[in-house]
């Protein structure tokens, strides 16, 4: 049992998520309607996210946009060889963001940024046949940043800033398939940790090729977040001595709550593309490249010095969008896209605290002017992801767990822009 937390701390990320490995693709009504595109769409605050570069360009003063989503997710897993089934019951999540601009002048713009890229809600039934994998888990991490987007010429910007992170998370999976305590209650145990910060950085290029093409680009820095004041709350352990015991092989921890500590990266992104208007028409092409090589393992260190290291071995992977938009009045615009995300996961290291594989994401929304001031922005996206039979290699008692995963999520987001 000296290996009890190896799947356990997933820290920081391990969801039920949709944009790549443990990141959340939801960061914009407009943006996600149309494919989650908008490195080089130039139209409203969410620039301030897919690239601020671009806020410079915004023909308003005052730019804002704040909005939120609902998550409904379900994972379904089964094994064929011996008929065991289980289906998630997530409650719904909520990410959201908000976003502002404000022009100094006719080439300097000053922006802040709040979203959530991780974060999510997930709950197996109780004593599942991979509980002693996960259970639940909840999750939020949460991005600030502040930007300048800087003008150099009247087709050419940049832009950037730094960004603040803040999280937490509360997890609980079963210590293995067999240990219990006297009464039979499962030996489990839950790891909490909260106020897990550290900084990274975004910069954007922006290039007008001509009034009606757009080229973009943004760089996402990796942020790695460590845990070092969590706890790990160990219950129904056959042992109240106050001390870990050995029986056999098997390291048996006391009841109760020791410290650990432990790094997870947010790996860098990098993404390219265009936009094209003419008459009423806008189609967004956008190319996201995620750096998930960076996390190849989970080191964790527990307050006894003892040491345990789950490998994950990701690898990099691509996103690629597309967007359109049509305006089909003066208050009214219609917008719809489609994207193909690959899976950072490889093949035996296939886990059901991320049952990340390849997916499809189809979206719509549309935007309705309220006033000269304000609009309404609405989006939905449908996930589907690849069903799959994979295994994850490297569980406490030596054995594999896999099965059949299939996997959807609906997202009906709301949001409000404001310009002045």
């Amino acid at each position: 049992m000296k290996r009890v937390l190896v799947t356990s701390l997933f820290l920081l990320a391990s969801t039920i998520t949709f944009a790549g490995g443990y990141r959340v693709g939801l960061q914009g009504q407009r943006g996600l309607a149309m494919g989650h595109t908008g490195v080089a769409y130039v139209n409203s605050a969410e620039l301030a996210f897919f690239n601020p570069a671009g806020l410079v360009f915004l023909e308003n003063k005052i730019n804002a946009s704040a909005g939120g989503f609902g998550v409904f997710s379900s994972v379904a897993w089964q094994n064929e060889g011996t008929g065991q089934y289980a289906q998630t019951d997530s409650p719904m999540s909520t990410p959201f963001y908000l976003y502002g601009s404000y022009a100094l002048n006719e080439n300097l713009s000053l922006g802040l940024a709040v979203y959530t890229p991780y974060g999510s809600t997930v709950e197996w039934p109780t004593d599942w046949a991979g509980s002693h994998l996960v259970n639940n888990i909840e999750l939020a991490a949460i991005f600030i940043q502040p930007l300048v987007s800087f003008k150099i010429s009247d087709k050419f910007s940049v832009g950037g800033g730094p960004i603040f992170v803040t999280g937490n998370v509360n997890f609980n999976r079963n210590a293995n398939r067999f240990l219990t305590d006297l009464e039979g209650n499962r030996s489990n145990v839950t790891i909490d940790d909260s106020g897990v910060t550290n900084w990274g950085y975004s910069v954007g290029a922006m290039f007008k090729v001509t009034d009606n093409f757009t080229l973009g680009a943004n760089y996402r820095s990796e942020i790695i977040l460590d845990s070092k004041d969590g706890t790990a709350t160990f219950a129904n352990f056959p042992n109240d001595s106050g001390e870990a015991i050995t029986v056999g092989t098997t390291e048996i921890p006391s009841n109760g709550t020791t410290g650990f500590k432990a790094s997870l990266p947010l790996p860098a992104e990098f993404t390219i593309g265009g936009s094209y208007s003419k008459d009423k028409w806008v189609v967004n092409f956008d190319y996201t490249r995620t750096f998930w090589d960076v996390y190849e393992d989970l080191d964790i260190v527990f307050s006894n010095g003892q040491e345990s290291i789950n490998p994950r071995n990701y690898k990099n992977s691509s996103i690629y969008k597309v967007g359109f938009g049509y305006s089909a009045s003066e208050r009214i615009m219609l917008r719809a896209g489609y994207y193909f995300d690959e899976s950072p996961v490889q093949s035996g290291y296939f886990a059901p605290e991320t049952p990340r594989n390849d997916s499809n994401g189809f979206s719509a929304g549309l935007s309705y002017v309220i006033s000269d001031n304000f609009a309404i922005d609405a989006s939905f996206l449908y996930v589907r992801f690849k069903e799959i039979n994979e295994s994850y290699d490297y569980v406490d008692d030596g054995s594999s767990f896999g099965g059949d995963y299939k996997s959807s999520a609906f997202v009906p987001g709301i949001g409000l822009t404001y310009k002045l």
